[in-house]
This record gives structure tokens, sequence and C-alpha cells, in this order.
């Protein structure tokens, strides 16, 4: 099914209205939550890592570590933890709910490709919402970061903005954006998969839909050890 979508996303015509109406719907339920989640779980990194760093006399570096953490691991699976719970849950929904009342089927019978007109679309709009929410949850997560190191834990200012760029540069932004798209295109379409293999009724789609998030919280771990090992090997 993920070679077949991949084949017809280029293929004419392509569903650009149901591209559009999909990227809105992900991101009006993702953003905020995925926003809100990205200052805890970026302050709690800083606290940890800066507990280390005053035991050693460099607290200063604080910033450092924050930046290594939230480019490189937070701001992506914060993302897509959030896309994946709210807007593939919501995805595997909809096509359930369309499966289980013959839509799919009848669209089979009138010559319209289900993948082309539904999936394609939904896959296509978790990858670039997943894309395009990284960066926020990066830039949100640093600023709260920023604020817990320099008014709680008493570190510089200065120091720790210089300390930014220390150890992240351009490989790690790009391996953090690789990474958002791969796990925004993983959520889909193990949604997508999900809700059109639904069977038993309406239980069926909420079996499908819980399904949908575990498959997806699972697979976003796998890929990211892997991602994270060919990035770390490819930029030693």
């Amino acid at each position: 099914m993920a070679a077949d979508t991949l084949l017809v996303m280029f293929r004419p015509p392509f569903a650009w209205r149901e591209l559009l109406q999909q990227c809105w719907f992900v991101s009006r339920v993702s953003i905020f939550p995925t926003l809100m989640m990205s200052v805890p779980f970026t302050v709690m990194a800083v606290f940890v890592i800066n507990l280390l760093l005053v035991e050693i006399g460099a607290q200063d570096a604080a910033g450092s570590g924050a930046a290594l953490g939230a480019v490189t691991q937070i701001g992506p699976m914060v993302t897509v933890l959030v896309v994946a719970g709210a807007g593939a849950t919501a995805m595997c929904a909809d096509l359930g709910a369309r499966k289980i009342r013959e839509e799919i089927d009848a669209m089979d019978v009138l010559g319209i490709n289900p993948l082309q007109r539904l999936v394609a679309p939904r896959v296509v709009a978790a990858t670039l919402v997943a894309l395009l929410l990284s960066p926020m949850v990066t830039a949100v997560g640093l600023i709260g970061g920023f604020t817990f190191s320099v008014f709680l834990q008493n570190a510089t200012p200065g120091a720790f903005v210089a300390g930014l760029t220390l150890l992240v540069g351009l490989p790690e932004i790009v391996i953090s954006l690789v990474k958002s798209a791969l796990f925004g295109f993983t959520a889909g379409m193990i949604a997508c998969y999900k809700g059109l293999s639904v069977g038993g009724g309406p239980a069926g789609v909420g079996n499908a839909v819980n399904e949908t998030v575990v498959f997806s919280f699972v697979g976003l771990f796998v890929i990211n050890v892997i991602v994270t090992a060919v990035g770390v090997k490819a930029t030693a």
C-alpha cells in the first residue's frame, strides 16, 4: 500500500482540495497541543542537563545541551506524537467510517482509486504538517529552556545563546527535518491502512483507531533509533 500510494502521488489528477483540507485539519488539532508539550519536554531535559553541568562547573554550556536535545530529539518526537495521536487517529476514524458505509467500495465501482483520492492527500498532509511543526516546536522549546535556565538556574544569557550552535549545525537540522517527514509519512500511512482495512462494524473502527496509535508510536520510535544512528554515523 505504501508503494502504491507513492506511485499515485505523482500521477495526475491530484486531489489538491482534499490535501488543503487535511493540512488545515491536522494543523488545527495539532499545533496548540504540540507547542504546549514542547515546553515541559525541553525544560525537563534542560533541568537534568543543568544539574550535571552545575556539578562540573560548566553551567554556561546549558545552551549546547538544550539545542542538541531540542533539535535532534524533542522537536521531531513531540511533533509527531501529537500528530499521530490527534491527526492520524481522526484520519483512521474517517476512513474507517467510509469503509463500513461502503463508500470505498462505491468508489471502486465508479472507477475512482481510493488511494489517489483519499489516501495520498492525507499522507502528504501529515508529512507536510509534521515537517512544518517541528521547527516551531524546536523554537518554542529553546525559548522555554532559555527562560528556565537563565531565570531559575542562574545561567548566563549570553553564554546560553552562544552555546546553541556549539553542538548543533546544518547537518543536525537536516536530520531533524528528515525525521519529521518520515514520522509524518509513517503515521499517515498507518492511519490510512488501518482505516481502509476496518472490519466488524463500528466496533472495528474503534479498534482500528486504538491500533493506529499503538502502531504509530512503536513505528516512530523504531524509525527514530535508526535515523539517529545513521545520522550520528554520517556526521561523525
